[in-house]
């Protein structure tokens, strides 16, 4: 993404007073305001009898403040609901780790949150905290608001990167993860575009490529990179619900941005506020006593509540089918109707619910958007072990997203042998435990 902390990081950070986010939000230095010079085709229209709108949106924007990409990241939530947590090899006693809420309590968006946000959500709005976490729609299953958020974000950045020198020869860098990482932009041809036209390329490319980054922060977290060095991430790599939420991400910001909604910092939090809820809403959200069931309902199947944090086999069900299409994952009737939280959820049955499905396209007035915009990615020395069940031709000399869906493969496999592994020890052991006299 940059995308979000490990959960255990979360809790951790999430023990800070109201009054130091207050006083930490307070000392941001990222703000930005682009400024849109008209042209002297612009102007001409504008005075012209009957304005050509086309004409009118020959722009440019000010080369200056530069969007810096976010290198804060947002606490994300480790899949499941009262996860028991591990410091070391020590169970916390008595607590149980909750990351989920109600579409009525997400809270108001800030760019490049990272952990600690108070802002407005309306320009006559009250001041609060994102407050994020996970919650269940009925089109798009479970959704991750730090993925939502962090994808967003990373899309902005990107589009005031590329916009004003479309068509060029560009290299973006982005901050480290398992090692160096770019975007490289090749020429092309931008002649025959108009003005309206560049900026909708500026834009595809820009989500895009921020999706690619989200699906880059996959891998790294299986590869052992931590945004927080104490706690692994692996317990989060190819979450279910990750690459759905990153993609609604940068749905919402292209649509953000193809609406001028983002042409400074507060003007694009207010509005990124409001596309998220009412997103959320269109998803047709649960509340959380029934987003708390569902999790209830596919314990043991797609994660196992008896495994703390920051374990990695928490979570048994993952999602390495890497993409620009996605689809949500929506509990089956049937495993609901089969445990005893039925009651609870029947009534979120009672009618159809397709699963919504989202894709991002690589084709825009005739570039294809792959071809001409590269994220490539370097393995540093200290995570090159854990690649060694891929062949190193594909990864030794870096790669690019065009390479991930395979290398999330090879992880695969190995994840199902070190599962397997897993669970045998843990039969072994529970064999134990009933022969030891009582």
């Amino acid at each position: 993404m940059m995308t979000s902390r490990s959960p255990v990081a979360r809790l951790m950070y999430g023990t800070v007073s109201t009054v130091a986010i207050m006083l930490l939000s307070a000392c941001s230095s990222n703000d930005w305001q682009v400024r849109a010079l008209p042209s002297d085709i612009a102007i001409g229209a504008a005075l012209d009898s009957e304005p050509d709108p086309a004409l009118l949106s020959a722009i440019e924007l000010q080369d200056l403040p530069l969007i810096s990409i976010p290198e804060a990241v947002r606490p994300c939530c480790a899949f499941g609901n009262s996860q028991k947590v591990k410091v070391g090899s020590l169970q916390v006693p008595f607590f149980r780790y909750a990351n989920t809420l109600a579409v009525d309590r997400v809270g108001p968006h800030a760019y490049e949150a990272g952990t600690f946000s108070f802002q407005k959500d309306a320009p006559n709005g009250s001041r609060g905290t994102e407050n994020n976490g996970q919650m269940y729609t009925l089109q798009g299953g479970f959704i991750d608001l730090a993925h939502v958020r962090d994808t967003a974000d990373n899309a902005i950045a990107l589009f005031y990167h590329i916009y004003p020198k479309l068509g060029q020869q560009q290299t973006i860098p982005l901050p480290d993860e398992i090692g160096s990482r770019v975007i490289e932009l090749s020429e092309f041809d931008t002649s025959q575009l108009s003005a309206r036209q560049r900026w909708e390329v500026a834009a595809a490319m820009s989500v895009r490529l921020a999706y690619f980054m989200a699906e880059a922060h996959e891998i790294a977290q299986w590869h052992g990179y931590r945004s927080w060095a104490p706690w692994s991430e692996t317990v989060s790599a190819y979450s279910p619900e990750d690459l759905y939420s990153n993609m609604l991400g940068a749905k919402i910001a292209l649509a953000l941005i193809n609406n001028n909604l983002a042409m400074n910092k507060e003007l694009y939090n207010q509005h990124m506020s409001q596309w998220l809820t009412a997103t959320l809403n269109w998803l047709e959200p649960v509340s959380i006593e029934h987003t708390n069931a569902l999790f209830d309902v596919i314990d043991g199947d797609w994660w196992d509540s008896n495994q703390a944090l920051p374990s990695k086999f928490m979570l048994l069900k993952r999602h390495y089918q890497l993409g620009d299409k996605q689809s949500p994952y929506l509990v089956p009737k049937a495993t609901a109707q089969a445990h005893a939280k039925w009651p609870e959820v029947e009534a979120l049955y009672g009618s159809q619910h397709q699963p919504h499905h989202l894709s991002l396209s690589n084709s825009i007035y005739g570039i294809d958007i792959d071809a001409v915009a590269q994220q490539k990615l370097v393995v540093a020395d200290k995570y090159k072990a854990s690649f060694k069940h891929i062949p190193a031709e594909l990864w030794q000399d870096g790669f690019t997203q065009a390479d991930f869906n395979l290398i999330s493969q090879y992880n695969q496999r190995q994840d199902e042998i070190e599962l397997r592994q897993h669970q045998n020890r843990d039969e072994a052991n529970q064999a134990v435990t009933e022969q030891e006299p009582q």
